[in-house]
């Protein structure tokens, strides 16, 4: 990584990065019965759950090969519960969102990250998010809740834009929204193949790869993904981007 290199923005990925997934199997569980709860269906919660996850597969090959994303009311009224009550679908498609990803795991912010966040803050860096993820509300809420919002001056995901990494577009889109070039960012991310070749192709001059505790990454880089860093602990971002002049 180039040090003498001043940015002046840090663009951060959500999952497996600023937040992990803690497998929390009775909150996965109360997570399960409250989607079959709120969709009305008469199906055994568990059952209702495995048609879920049978009818996103479709989906998820259709956002991966299209590098799309839908917005809950289309995720859910046009993919994932057709065949249920439309009206009550779209009034509660946000929480059917929320409680789809819950039932993957408690998401929780990494170790480090809070400290990150402020600390980038204090040397003024513009803080952003571009993540991929279903749902529309439950990034804002959490922003709001754990106090934030406040430092971030972007907060770009698919749901909202309709548009996924590794895509070189939703990188533009975030760039364009916090108002800097993308030669002055860096990318905080940790999948080399999704986070990387976007980012690049649209100009982003510094991707940092973090090493999650989530999950391992056993990857090979080419020059197409090679990052700038890798680092395995959150708080070695603070050593490579000193305070702005």
């Amino acid at each position: 990584m180039d040090n003498s290199k001043r940015f002046k923005a840090v663009f951060f990925d959500l999952g497996g990065t600023l937040r992990i997934a803690l497998l929390d199997e009775p909150y996965m569980k109360h997570a399960r019965r409250k989607m079959a709860e709120i969709a009305g269906t008469d199906l055994p919660y568990e059952e209702f759950y495995q048609l879920v996850e049978d009818r996103y597969e479709p989906y998820r090959k259709w956002a991966l090969g299209e590098n799309k994303e839908s917005g809950d009311e289309e995720l859910w009224c046009k993919w994932l519960l057709p065949d249920y009550d439309q009206v009550r679908i779209r009034q509660v498609c946000h929480e059917l969102s929320f409680q789809y990803r819950q039932s993957k795991g408690r998401r929780v912010v990494v170790d480090g990250g809070v400290e990150v966040i402020r600390g980038l803050h204090q040397r003024g860096y513009k803080l952003g998010i571009i993540s991929n993820l279903i749902g529309e509300n439950e990034v804002p809420d959490w922003l709001e809740e754990d106090g934030l919002d406040q430092y971030f001056d972007t907060v770009i995901l698919s749901s909202v834009c309709h548009l996924r990494k590794p895509g070189a577009e939703i990188y533009r889109i975030a760039c364009a929204d916090m108002g800097v070039a993308p030669e002055d960012c860096v990318s905080v991310a940790d999948n080399v193949k999704r986070d990387i070749t976007g980012a690049k192709e649209a100009g982003i001059a510094c991707n940092i790869i973090f090493r999650s505790p989530e999950k391992k990454h056993a990857v090979e880089f080419t020059d197409a993904n090679r990052p700038d860093a890798v680092i395995d602990d959150f708080r070695q971002i603070l050593d490579l981007l000193p305070p702005l002049d």
